[in-house]
């Protein structure tokens, strides 16, 4: 018997859709990818995606599954925010894991709508959302530069958390031929974190609302 060649095991197909599907949803927005597309893109029969996903709401729990598995790990960095620098780079991190899901946040008014599942997790993530803006706000009034009371702090957290949950759909209004296309990610992401802080603005001092400039000024186009 002669010797074989140690092969590279395969991807997991299920894995492989599932990555697939992402860029599909993301290119083209889920309302507008239907499942034999997936399959013609993967190159695999309809029946063998029905095997791992027998429906479409299947395949959008499983990517919004790992979304938010990964946004729980990054909110925990909400509790080590002390300095304006922090807030920002915490910020852009949570923007970018945004824009990697970003079909859930283009279409999530229709998703949350179809999708019982969705509609109640959703819930989750808008709380634990809030949760970390408000550690973060708790740790710039702790560190330097930042002054705002426990009374003013609720208001602008909830804000904080509309501009995160909603830029993305702002940024397709205003262009929606560009605006979630690989190259625009990098201006829309910065837009986007230099937002949610400016809502921090009334409440930073001289120094530092200069320093959230200067973070902020190598990138920003508009």
């Amino acid at each position: 018997m002669s010797p074989s060649t140690p092969k590279k095991p395969p991807r997991r197909t299920a894995e492989r859709i599932l990555e697939v599907t992402l860029d599909l949803f993301n290119r083209f927005g889920e309302p507008n990818v239907s499942t034999t597309l997936i399959s013609a893109e993967l190159n695999i029969s309809p029946g063998n995606l029905y095997y791992h996903y027998p429906a479409k709401d299947e395949l959008i729990n499983a990517l919004f599954g790992r979304y938010e598995k990964s946004l729980t790990e990054l909110l925990r960095a909400a509790d080590d925010v002390r300095h304006v620098e922090d807030a920002w780079l915490f910020f852009h991190m949570l923007f970018e894991l945004i824009w990697q899901y970003r079909f859930l946040y283009r279409d999530l008014n229709d998703l949350l709508s179809k999708n019982r599942k969705l509609e109640t997790q959703f819930q989750y993530v808008l709380k634990n959302k809030g949760r970390a803006v408000r550690a973060v706000l708790d740790g710039l009034a702790r560190g330097s530069g930042v002054r705002i009371g426990a009374s003013e702090a609720e208001p602008v957290a909830t804000a904080m958390v509309v501009v995160l949950t909603y830029w993305l759909s702002y940024e397709y209004v205003r262009d929606p031929r560009h605006a979630l296309e690989p190259e625009s990610a990098g201006a829309a992401l910065v837009r986007g974190a230099y937002h949610v802080l400016s809502l921090l603005m009334p409440y930073l001092d001289a120094a530092a609302r200069e320093h959230l400039h200067g973070l902020v000024s190598p990138y920003r186009k508009s």
